[in-house]
């Protein structure tokens, strides 16, 4: 795994409690965090993670207090989501329940697919398979998430440590 920045460790180790009880339905951090956990070498500016409508609406609740009002996510041509951003100590939190894409041919839900657990310190953090990370980030087609997806590939091509 790639190094986890005490930033994004301190938003995690907060955060992702609250999700285990809090979500009903399933949900995993996508974006640049779970590249990075997956052990990707990416920078991560924030946390993304995509829930249910419902579980959006309870951490909207939840997590009232830390609510930026007046933040307006980029490419709404292309995204919608029932959205918020959060700041935590260390990075802010974006929610995205029920994400869809448009990709010029209508909305349609973007699909996390198989989840893994990746361990950090005791805690338990889905994120989408290597594979189904790289599906969600190429279908995103923006440069910075195809830079993601690239890193990813890399991983899946490497020769295993410690064989030769």
């Amino acid at each position: 795994m790639s190094h986890v920045t005490p930033a994004l460790y301190t938003t995690l180790a907060e955060i992702v409690p609250e999700l285990h009880v809090h979500c009903v339905d399933p949900w995993c951090l996508i974006g640049s965090a779970a590249a990075l956990l997956a052990g990707a070498n990416v920078n991560v500016a924030d946390v993304d993670v995509l829930v249910s409508r419902d579980d959006a609406e309870r951490l909207m609740t939840l997590w009232s207090a830390q609510r930026e009002h007046v933040y307006e996510p980029a490419g709404a041509e292309r995204f919608r989501s029932h959205f918020a951003r959060f700041r935590f100590p260390g990075m802010p939190v974006e929610v995205m329940g029920g994400l869809e894409l448009n990709q010029g041919d209508g909305w349609k839900p973007v699909q996390a697919g198989r989840l893994t657990l990746v361990g950090l310190n005791g805690l338990a953090v889905p994120v989408p398979s290597v594979d189904d990370q790289i599906r969600i980030l190429e279908s995103f087609g923006r440069e910075k998430d195809r830079q993601r997806a690239s890193m990813l590939r890399a991983l899946t091509s490497s020769p295993l440590r410690g064989e030769d």
